[in-house]
């Protein structure tokens, strides 16, 4: 019985292999390796942003949840669809054209200063520590992910099992950089969509229908099909408020930045929306699936709900599809996530402050020595066998959110504010997430993300309003790049 599941999942890390080998041949300078030479089309950026958002949250943390704590929290998967939404109306077109128009920004720092013409160059500074810093603990929960499949799926012992993780999503990033991590993320996409419609639909057909699971999860909980048992306002605030995180998170920002042109964005939105409420709703299900099947055995670990349900379900061919599919949901954040973190080392600290000069070439094996670097940091973390999925990701979303969310999007809209807002705005954001989750209790048992984003917002404006833009090359610029291009 083994067999087929080792032969189903080791055949879907070769096709893996292979995509980052036909993308490693075509990557041949910093640009490509970083933005794929801003060539992605609408699908393919679509279904990246997506795979790159959900992660193993989607497979992993939102179907152990629901498992244990019915549809309420769904909640979350509404504050999600409403902010990416959001981002991809209020924020991809303009930074697509920006980025592109200020001196081919090609990291979020190097945007934020060439936006404000930064001569200090402390807005970079910041904007990579704060990457780094947020992106190490994202990385770590992934890898945790990672390590909780190859534990469940192939009965390895959790140092091993987190080892040959981080080996196998290292790898092809390593090699093939955007374009490799970019496909791959479309073709895991697709893989994950299909892995929670077929899921809770075979359940649903087990036990009889719709009504009967309904039914059945009832009688177990009164309250799990209750959207709002078992939470509070402040609760249901929170759970929306994941939803301002989009703004803020650098490797969705980057596929904005790296599609051919503004106007495939359309399609792209209407793709990358589709997509996201079939699988978030498929992951609700899935957890609820799981409350009913394992009724009578409960898991130990409620975050291997999804996984013990294709292990019951399918035959040991299609079990190892699965658990390629959930690899992939962890694979396609943690891919993305290393590779902007290695291009925040390689272009705003190595090639800015140590080596000016440093050629194309250079700067490759820079990014790629990064890699493996932040990787070995991120598995030292999640060496911690208590790490849970949802926690780790929610400290991360929210210090990103905070920090990049507002200030990106006032950089957008408001050609007055500068460079010192946007320092106020990103380090008052980061500082009030790190010190609001180490609080507790009434007023502060709110997320830290939403106090977080309205304080950097308030910095921003403030700032903004006492001392305004005064550069008229930046003003010009603005009204250039936006005010005509936006409406072309």
């Amino acid at each position: 019985m083994e067999f087929p599941l080792y032969a189903s999942f080791f055949a879907y890390l070769l096709l893996i292999a292979v995509i980052g080998a036909s993308a490693y041949a075509r990557t041949h300078d910093i640009e490509d390796y970083i933005l794929g030479g801003r060539k992605l089309g609408s699908i393919v950026t679509a279904l990246s942003v997506g795979a790159s958002d959900m992660s193993g949250w989607l497979l992993l943390g939102l179907p152990g949840a629901v498992y244990l704590a019915g549809v309420s929290e769904i909640w979350i998967g509404i504050g999600l669809v409403c902010g990416a939404y959001a981002s991809w109306r209020m924020a991809s077109r303009r930074l697509r054209l920006y980025s592109q128009h200020a001196n081919n920004s090609l990291t979020l720092p190097d945007y934020l200063e060439n936006r404000f013409a930064d001569p200090t160059r402390l807005l970079r500074v910041l904007a990579a520590v704060v990457i780094l810093l947020f992106f190490i603990f994202y990385t770590a929960a992934g890898l945790v992910g990672g390590a909780i499949l190859f534990e469940s799926s192939f009965g390895l012992d959790y140092g091993t099992a987190l080892a040959v993780g981080a080996f196998v999503i290292v790898s092809y990033t390593f090699i093939g950089g955007f374009l490799a991590v970019s496909w791959t993320d479309a073709l895991q996409a697709t893989l994950m969509l299909i892995a929670l419609i077929v899921t809770p639909v075979l359940v649903v057909r087990e036990v009889g229908g719709v009504s009967t699971m309904l039914e059945q999860a009832n009688s177990l909980d009164q309250f799990s099909t209750s959207l709002f048992s078992g939470v509070t306002l402040t609760g249901i605030v929170s759970l929306l408020a994941w939803g301002l995180g989009y703004f803020g998170q650098p490797h969705i920002l980057a596929r904005f930045m790296a599609i051919e042109s503004a106007g495939k964005l359309i399609v792209a939105r209407r793709v990358a929306m589709s997509w996201m409420v079939l699988v978030l709703t498929g992951s609700v299900m899935t957890g609820l699936a799981g409350m009913v099947y394992f009724s009578q055995q409960q898991l130990n670990n409620p975050e291997t709900v999804f996984i013990a349900l294709s292990h019951a379900l399918f035959n040991p061919w299609i079990a190892g599809i699965i658990s390629a599919a959930i690899l992939s949901a962890i694979m396609s954040t943690i891919d993305s996530q290393l590779l902007v973190s290695s291009s925040v080392i390689s272009e705003d600290f190595y090639r800015v402050f140590v080596r000016p000069e440093a050629g194309k070439k250079e700067l490759l094996i820079v990014s790629r020595v990064a890699v493996i670097v932040i990787a070995l940091v991120a598995v030292f973390i999640a060496g911690d066998r208590g790490s849970r999925v949802l926690d780790l990701v929610s400290y991360a979303w929210a210090g990103f959110g905070a920090s990049f969310g507002p200030v990106i999007l006032f950089s957008l809209y408001w050609k007055q504010m500068t460079a010192i807002a946007a320092f106020a705005g990103m380090i008052s954001g980061a500082l009030t997430v790190v010190l609001w989750a180490n609080l507790q209790g009434g007023f502060f048992d709110l997320y830290e993300l939403l106090p977080g984003f309205l304080i950097s917002s308030l910095a921003i404006a403030l700032v903004t309003r006492c001392a305004p833009q005064h550069d008229q090359q930046v003003i010009t610029a603005f009204d250039e790049i936006l005010g005509k291009d936006v409406h072309a």
